[in-house]
């Protein structure tokens, strides 16, 4: 082994250890602000039985993400079943419980690639289909927040309450323009130059990982509205589903709160999860819930109980990962 990859992996280790320190620290936060005992009677008051609806509808999620990958794969020329497709997600998350995203996610990338022998053709696809969730997810989460404005309680009879509501209406706006022309076959490449060079600022490999999910995204730019129109009625789809992964774990933690809250706590963590700060979201999930809960006056004992019902999703979806991975084995071992 060379210097060079010796200096490679332990940066890679480095990142790993700041991760769980992140999360360790994010953890030991929320829990410093919540009375146990208090949380123990939480606990015990706890509607346990739509702890079921949030599983059936993450199997749901996946489901339709998996959809989206497989359409994706099958413009790139890939033919992938879709017991294959959800069982590389299942697996993903069960690898993503104890490793960084990036490296859990490259065990989707292997799981597809041997299926379908094109490599370059599955990390386009997988790309394609994490940005256009991401978008979708960004564009309810701006609709959400516009139509909560938190500023008009945090900010209350400040004459800037409105600005946030405005500030999500153009960013909605300029998002599915940019969106829009970013996919045109016309006007494409030259969105990709300006989206890379907004980009220079970031640090190197946030800058690097843009970059490469732009270059993939030019491979769909001659894929047709109809395409992506359809990739988009489905995201829509899978983010109601997500929606309601949300609503049933308030519901179990005896939270009430309007729809559009539920939206806005979805696509916050949500899109903080995919900042590569932590592992397996731990800690962010809690202090987005806590923070932007207690806003609307629920206590810190039942938002961190909300957020213990949504990772036991993950953990469901990782054991589905783990019978995956267990039959995957024994039939490689029988042939």
């Amino acid at each position: 082994m060379g210097i060079a990859d010796m200096g490679t992996r332990a940066k890679k280790l480095l990142r790993f250890l700041i991760r769980i320190v992140v999360a360790t620290l994010l953890l030991t936060w929320v829990f410093s602000q919540v009375n146990l005992r208090e949380f123990f009677q939480t606990v015990k008051a706890a509607r346990w039985h739509y702890l079921a609806a949030v599983w059936l509808f993450t199997v749901v999620f996946f489901w339709l993400r998996s959809l989206t990958l497989q359409i994706a794969l099958n413009k790139q020329g890939c033919t992938v079943r879709m017991t294959t497709l959800f069982g590389a997600s299942a697996v993903t998350a069960l690898y993503a419980m104890i490793l960084p995203e990036i490296v859990s996610t490259g065990v989707k990338w292997f799981i597809l690639k041997k299926d379908t022998g094109k490599g370059t053709n599955v990390l386009s696809s997988m790309l394609y289909n994490q940005l256009s969730v991401i978008v979708t997810m960004t564009l309810f989460g701006l609709a959400a927040l516009a139509l909560t404005n938190p500023s008009s309680i945090l900010l209350a009879g400040t004459p800037n309450s409105w600005l946030l509501p405005v500030v999500c209406v153009l960013s909605l706006a300029g998002t599915i323009v940019v969106s829009i022309l970013a996919l045109n076959k016309h006007s494409g490449h030259a969105v990709i130059r300006a989206l890379k060079l907004t980009a220079r600022p970031l640090p190197h490999a946030v800058r690097a990982k843009v970059e490469q999910i732009l270059d993939q995204i030019a491979l769909f730019q001659t894929a047709g509205p109809r395409f992506h129109l359809a990739i988009a009625a489905i995201n829509v789809i899978a983010c109601i589903a997500g929606f309601f992964i949300y609503l049933a774990s308030a519901r179990a933690a005896n939270i009430s709160v309007p729809l559009v809250t539920i939206v806005c706590l979805c696509a916050a963590v949500f899109l903080l999860g995919r900042l590569p700060i932590s592992i397996a979201n731990l800690g962010v999930r809690e202090v987005t819930l806590v923070g932007i809960l207690s806003v609307y006056g629920v206590e810190k004992t039942s938002a961190l109980l909300m957020s213990m019902v949504l990772f036991s999703s993950l953990i469901f979806m990782a054991a589905v990962g783990a019978a995956f991975q267990i039959s995957w084995a024994a039939k490689s071992h029988q042939t």
